[in-house]
């Protein structure tokens, strides 16, 4: 009886202690907890931007076109962020001018005179976001500088106008070729023939591309992006890209663009 006492003693004992230090390690994990939450609270009422992803979508203006993108960052460092970004674009020559159609402004459907092919490019990349300026509070504005590279596709679709049957009867749908280049090139044209012309025939360039640009989110809450992204980008193709009729066909293309940004971090 006497030993059966001791051994109750004991493992009360050592339950007790267990218990003790459990209770001990679930209160340094929720002390931990709370102070981390702390640290957040007071870095974002610092304007210190801190998440662990960020996605951003945005529209681009570029000195010889247009686009969209979309962009997911992780967080490495409190100044560094791994992105990865998709961007699909549309590549115009700055020599392209739109005319009214031959049934005039209001009838005519718009033509671009020489198009051979719509231009279009999409570009995936990775690169990093590198904080140079926090924003100090919340109404401030953090700066990053933003680069990546990667690869880029270029889609050639070829270009059509609807244009006078110097035979009579219905108006002819053509695309610019060696034995329609009087046609294509005179002064029977009636407009261009629509954006679903084309698509099944999309050629592919392939190539690279290396962007470089300053970010300024002028958000005011630090989950929610808001701002405006300043650079220039840069893309080089396998193969020379023909674009309009009479001018060099180039391999390689510069330009700056504007974007507006926005997004969510989590």
């Amino acid at each position: 009886m006497k030993k059966l006492s001791i051994t109750v003693l004991l493992v009360t004992i050592t339950l007790g202690s267990f218990a003790q230090d459990s209770t001990g390690k679930k209160d340094d994990k929720k002390a931990a907890r709370r102070q981390k939450i702390n640290n957040l609270i007071k870095q974002d009422e610092e304007g210190i931007l801190v998440y662990r992803r960020q996605t951003i979508v945005g529209g681009q203006f570029r000195t010889n076109g247009y686009g969209g993108f979309i962009e997911i960052g992780r967080m490495k460092t409190v100044r560094k962020t791994n992105i990865y970004r998709l961007d699909i674009t549309e590549i115009k020559h700055q020599k392209e001018e739109k005319l009214a159609g031959g049934g005039g402004i209001v009838l005519g459907n718009p033509f671009v005179y020489g198009k051979l092919n719509n231009f279009y490019q999409v570009t995936l990349g990775f690169g990093q976001q590198h904080i140079l300026g926090q924003k100090g509070n919340k109404n401030g504005v953090a700066v990053t500088a933003v680069y990546s590279a990667g690869v880029a596709l270029g889609l050639l679709r070829p270009y059509y106008l609807e244009v006078q049957n110097p035979n009579g009867g219905e108006n002819l749908v053509i695309k610019y070729s060696q034995a329609d280049s009087a046609l294509f090139l005179g002064p029977t044209i009636m407009g261009g023939a629509g954006f679903g012309k084309g698509w099944s025939e999309i050629k592919m360039k392939p190539g690279g591309f290396a962007k470089a640009a300053l970010r300024f989110d002028y958000g005011r809450f630090n989950e929610v992006v808001s701002g405006i992204e300043v650079g220039v980008s840069a893309e080089f193709y396998a193969a020379k890209i023909p674009i309009l009729f009479g001018q060099k066909e180039k391999q390689f293309f510069f330009q700056g663009y504007i974007a507006m940004l926005f997004g969510r971090r989590k």
